[in-house]
């Protein structure tokens, strides 16, 4: 039979350690410090023509939010228009399109993700942000966000 000095041994052990998990699950899901967004660099722009401004386009900004999640910091995020791709999002960049006014589709995705598709009403009148995301469980999405 243990002795109670090996008991509480153990329990102190078992406590230091869910404090310990408990502490750094908490931490993984906290959004990094706010910084600006860098510009995706030009040669990873798959369709340029989607990012060139011309009369009666509407600019439209789609963001990937920094994260400390080192398990998806660094995965890249293909990012489609209307069913083309067009390039990819890392930590902390964005794009901005400049697209016909009307209803289109933004798609993001990973190497482990489906496509998942926003449907983006692209008014001159409005607020044209997306930002892109990932949950709790490591999985990217996609929403309109207020400028």
């Amino acid at each position: 039979m243990p002795s109670r000095r090996l008991l509480a041994c153990i329990a102190a052990v078992a406590a230091l350690t869910t404090v310990t998990v408990l502490g750094l699950g908490g931490c993984a899901e906290e959004p990094a410090p706010a910084q600006p967004f860098k510009a995706v660099p030009a040669e990873r722009i798959l369709r340029p023509g989607y990012t060139e401004a011309g009369e009666g386009l509407v600019a439209v900004d789609v963001r990937r939010e920094r994260t400390r999640n080192v398990i998806v910091k660094f995965r890249d995020a293909p990012v489609y228009i209307d069913g083309e791709p067009v390039t990819d999002l890392m930590d902390g960049e964005h794009v901005t399109f400049y697209l016909k006014p009307g209803i289109h589709r933004i798609g993001v995705t990973t190497q482990f993700d489906p496509v998942v598709e926003l449907r983006f009403l692209v008014d001159p009148r409005y607020s044209n942000r997306a930002s892109v995301t990932f949950d709790k469980d490591h999985r990217i999405g996609i929403r309109r966000v207020a400028q």
